[in-house]
């Protein structure tokens, strides 16, 4: 998602990117990352990639969430630096920080406390990267290895699956099919209260050419966010607006939720002068109208 959407950015005219796949680079080979990064040596990576999903694909797979991710870091940041690259920005996640942190998190308070155990694999790879590139630096001042911690992020090019999306493309996904099976409620995991911080990948990608032109400028470490958060149940009633869902909610206590509150400390970022652009209702549309486009692909 988020590598589409830097892709889609309309200064991506400015610059070249080599933006294999998959199937043309797997991210778990070392030796393969490092030929190409040889055969290509860019001028900055951002390393983008990951296993993502949401609180249940967590848990049913922390070995693979674990692994997978520790991997595909390790293998990008060192094979860049082994073959000479100087910049690259790394993507984290605000599961880096613990799960009693006070909110908003700020990025002092990372590896000071016990994490989220529904996505604690995944916090831990991220961790390793983001130390990794901290670990380099130290050892050679001349590269520019940054950590960028983006709240959570929905929008074009997310994950629709019922295994394997987060928050906000599930809800779309529940919502829109409520609403064809004209059903009359809708069922929300917890009681509706936890809080989330969600921006558009497209601010996020907004974000990343504001950075490529001064990463000097930006910490070791950075949060990238709203500044604001939402309730669980606000962002229900937000889908279901823009969805015309016209039902109402019930909650299931009995599935689990995760961290109570997320919500990111901007102030590092408000210092260097950039916001996001996306309201929710806007973003929620964009989202919803690339979810119906991929069910007609699907169809």
């Amino acid at each position: 998602m988020v590598g589409r959407n830097i892709l889609e950015h309309s200064e991506s005219t400015q610059h070249t990117f080599v933006a294999p796949t998959r199937q043309e680079l797997n991210l778990l080979d070392r030796n393969a990352v490092r030929a190409l990064l040889y055969q290509e040596m860019p001028d900055l990576i951002i390393h983008s990639a990951g296993l993502v999903g949401g609180i249940q694909a967590n848990i049913n797979k922390p070995v693979d969430f674990l692994l997978k991710n520790v991997d595909m870091g390790i293998n990008v940041i060192s094979s860049a630096a082994s073959v000479g690259v100087k910049s690259l920005i790394n993507l984290g996640s605000s599961c880096m920080y613990p799960r009693e942190a006070d909110n908003p998190l700020n990025e002092s308070s990372i590896l000071q406390g016990e994490l989220e155990p529904t996505n604690e694999g995944y916090a831990l790879a991220k961790i390793v990267s983001s130390r990794l590139c901290e670990y380099i630096v130290r050892e050679d001042s001349n590269k520019k290895y940054k950590t960028i911690i983006p709240c959570n992020l929905y929008g074009r090019h997310d994950k629709y699956g019922r295994t394997n999306s987060h928050l906000i493309p599930a809800v779309i996904r529940k919502i829109h099919e409520a609403k064809l099976a004209e059903s009359k409620t809708v069922s929300i995991w917890g009681d509706g209260n936890a809080r989330r911080e969600f921006m558009n990948a497209a601010d996020l990608a907004d974000f990343i050419y504001f950075a490529i032109e001064r990463l000097d400028e930006i910490p070791q470490n950075l949060n990238v966010g709203l500044g604001r958060d939402y309730s669980i149940d606000e962002y229900y009633r937000a889908v279901a607006s823009v969805v015309g869902f016209t039902g109402s909610f019930e909650y299931d206590l009995d599935k689990p939720v995760g961290m109570r509150q997320k919500l990111v400390d901007i102030s590092q970022l408000d210092n260097l002068g950039w916001g996001y652009k996306t309201n929710l209702i806007d973003g929620i549309n964009i989202a919803y109208a690339f979810y119906k486009e991929e069910l007609f692909n699907e169809v």
